[in-house]
C-alpha cells in the first residue's frame, strides 16, 4: 500500500496529493458532525443506536482516535516527507488509507453491537498502516531521529486496540486505560512537535527580533515526570501521587511558555493560537490538583486537556499547514482564522471554567461550548476546504 515513487506534477484530484489534504479536510467535517451528534444525545436526549457503545465512550474515543488521530495522519504524513525527503502516500493508496479511517468512523456511529469488531477491524488496520506508511520513508533514509515520532503513534496504536478489547470485553479495564492513553499520548505528540517549532514559528513570525531558548533539563524532567503521570494516572487516578505530578508538571511547562513569550503573538493568529494551546494544557495539570485537593470534576481537567490544548494546537496546526502546504503565504491568512481561533478560545474557557463556578447551569454551559466548537470548525471548513480540493498556487505537487 506504500507508494513512494516521485509522482507526476499532478495526479489528477488536487486533495490525493499529499496525506494533509484528505485527513484535515475528514478531521475538520467529522469535528462538526460529531459534536453536532453528541449535542444532539446530550442536551436535546437523541436515542443512541448502538448497545453495546455508550454515548459517553463513542464521543471520547471519536473525539481521540477519529478526529485526533486524523489530524496526526495528515500532520505527520506531510511532515515525514519533508523530514526524509521520501514521497509519502498519494493517490489511490492515499485514498484507501482515507476510507479505512472512514469507514470506522461510520460504524461506530450507525452499527450495532455487531458491528463493532468489524470497527475494531477497520480502526486497527488504519492505525497499523499508518505506522507502517510512516516508518518506511524514516527507516528508508535511516533518519532514526524521527523514531519517537512514529513510536508514539505506535503507542496510540495498542492503546487503540486496548479500547476495542476493553469494548468487546476481552480485558475490561481496557476501556479507561485506552481512552486516557489516548489523550496523553495526543499530549506528548504536542509537547514534541511543540518544542521542534513552536520557538522557530514565534522567532520567525513577530515583527520584532527575539530569540527564544529550550532547555535541555527541562526537556528531560518533563519527559519523565509526565510518563510517570500518564501511568499514575491509569492505575491509581486522581490520587495524591497524580495530584503532586501534575503540579510539578504544571510548574514546568510554565517555565517553558515563560522561555518562548514574545509580546508579538498576539498580532498573529496563528502564533497565539498554539501559545494558547500550550497555556490551556499547563491548566489542566493545575486541575489535575484541584480534582484532588478540592474534589472538583475530573472532566474539568480532562477538556482542558483535550477542548483547549488539543482542540487549539490542532486547528493552529492544520490552518498553518494547508496554508504553507498550498503554497499560500502562512504571513497573510485568511480573516477567518482569528474568528475561528477566537471562537474556540472562548468554548475551552467555557467548557472548563463555568462549570466549575456555576455548576448549577452544567448542561448550558456544555452545550454553549459545543456551539462554539461547530461554529469554529465550521468556519475552517468555509475557509480552507477549498484550498484542500485545489491544487497548489505555485504549480508545485503537494
Amino acid at each position: 500500500m506504500i507508494n513512494i515513487d516521485q509522482p507526476a506534477r499532478h495526479t489528477g484530484i488536487a486533495i490525493l496529493n499529499l496525506g494533509f489534504r484528505p485527513f484535515f479536510a475528514g478531521a475538520a467535517v467529522f469535528a462538526v458532525l460529531s459534536v453536532l451528534v453528541w449535542m444532539g444525545i446530550y442536551i436535546f436526549g437523541w436515542q443512541w443506536p448502538q448497545v453495546g457503545l455508550p454515548a459517553t465512550t463513542w464521543h471520547a474515543h471519536e473525539m481521540i482516535y477519529g478526529y485526533g488521530l486524523a489530524v496526526i495522519a495528515g500532520f505527520l504524513l506531510t511532515a515525514v516527507k519533508n523530514w526524509t525527503g521520501v514521497q509519502t502516500l498519494y493517490g489511490l493508496p492515499l485514498l484507501l488509507l482515507f476510507l479505512l479511517w472512514f469507514t470506522a468512523r461510520l460504524l461506530l456511529l450507525v452499527g450495532g453491537t455487531g458491528l463493532l469488531a468489524w470497527a475494531a477491524l477497520a480502526d486497527g488496520l488504519f492505525n497499523i498502516l499508518l505506522v507502517l506508511a510512516l516508518a518506511w520513508p524514516v527507516f528508508k533514509v535511516r533518519q532514526f531521529k524521527q523514531i519517537g515520532v512514529v513510536s508514539k503513534v505506535l503507542l496510540l496504536t495498542l492503546a487503540n486496540l486496548l479500547f476495542y478489547a476493553g469494548v468487546l470485553e476481552i480485558y475490561p479495564w481496557g476501556v479507561q486505560a485506552g481512552l486516557y492513553s489516548g489523550v496523553y499520548l495526543i499530549l506528548a505528540l504536542i509537547f514534541v512537535m511543540s518544542r521542534r517549532v513552536l520557538p522557530f514559528f514565534i522567532e520567525r513570525g513577530v515583527d520584532q527580533p527575539v530569540k527564544l531558548t529550550n532547555s535541555a533539563w527541562l526537556d528531560g524532567a518533563s519527559l519523565f515526570l509526565f510518563l510517570a503521570f500518564w501511568i499514575a494516572d491509569i492505575v491509581e487516578p486522581d490520587s495524591l501521587l497524580v495530584a503532586s505530578l501534575a503540579g510539578a508538571l504544571c510548574v514546568l511547562h510554565v517555565i517553558r511558555l515563560a522561555n518562548w513569550y514574545a509580546a508579538g503573538i498576539w498580532g498573529k493568529p496563528l502564533l497565539w493560537v498554539l501559545y494558547l494551546a500550550y497555556v490551556a494544557v499547563a491548566i489542566g495539570f493545575a486541575l489535575k490538583v484541584a480534582v484532588y485537593v478540592l474534589g472538583i470534576s475530573p472532566f474539568l481537567p480532562l477538556h482542558a486537556f483535550t477542548y483547549g490544548g488539543v482542540g487549539l494546537f490542532t486547528i493552529g496546526m492544520m490552518a498553518r499547514v494547508t496554508l504553507g502546504h498550498t503554497g499560500r503565504n502562512i504571513l497573510e491568512p485568511p480573516a477567518a482564522v482569528a474568528w475561528m481561533f477566537g471562537l474556540l478560545a472562548i468554548g475551552s474557557v467555557i467548557r472548563v471554567a463555568l462549570p466549575w463556578f456555576d455548576a448549577a447551569h452544567y448542561v448550558l454551559w456544555v452545550g454553549v461550548s459545543q456551539v462554539l466548537w461547530v461554529l469554529a470548525f465550521s468556519l475552517f471548513l468555509w475557509a480552507f476546504l477549498p484550498m484542500l480540493f485545489q491544487p497548489r498556487t505555485d504549480g508545485q505537487f503537494g
